[in-house]
């Protein structure tokens, strides 16, 4: 019998319905907050994260599932979300338009670890990235989405915040 590799779990429909539950919370509450999707590849070359990640990273190191395909492209299954939503950003030219752009991702994630509770080689990760703003109002609106999708779901919670201040003096507490 062949089984599924070790650290990538099958969802049956018991815990797919409870995954698209948590899902449509979170993607609702993001468009509340006036926060679209992005869907990126889940196939990005190694160099995206070599540079995003830190080549010496453990992700990088010995983390990634990484191959050459036959075109001879070192290419990597995305370990993580944002490096591919900020490649998209920029390779759309983006970053030259200003204004907002806020944007929710989901999607399978691999990570060439050892699996115990609560870590898995695939795993689902939901995130949110902001760019064009350097307002503090986005991260207050990002504490608040996550407050919201928490409360939803009944999770208790606190959050504790933390400043380095203005442009200003935050070089002083480095």
């Amino acid at each position: 019998m062949i089984n599924s590799l070790r650290g990538m779990n099958d969802t049956l429909p018991n815990e797919s319905e409870a995954f698209r539950y948590f899902l449509d919370i979170c993607e609702q509450t993001a468009y509340k907050y006036g926060v679209k999707p992005i869907f990126v590849p889940i196939l990005e070359e190694t160099a995206l994260f070599k540079r995003s990640v830190g080549e010496s990273s453990d992700i990088v190191g010995k983390e990634m599932y990484r191959f050459t395909d036959k075109g001879e492209n070192d290419v990597c299954m995305r370990p993580e979300g944002t490096a591919g939503v900020v490649r998209a950003f920029v390779q759309a030219k983006l970053d030259r338009a200003g204004g907002r752009h806020a944007w929710y991702y989901w999607g399978p994630m691999f990570r060439y670890e050892r699996p115990q509770k609560g870590r898995l080689r695939q795993f689902h990760q939901f995130g949110v990235e902001i760019f064009g703003e350097a307002d503090i109002t986005e991260d207050v609106n990002a504490i608040c989405m996550i407050a919201d999708i928490f409360d939803v779901l009944e999770i208790k919670f606190s959050v504790k915040i933390n400043s380095l201040g203005c442009n200003e003096c935050s070089p002083s507490y480095r």
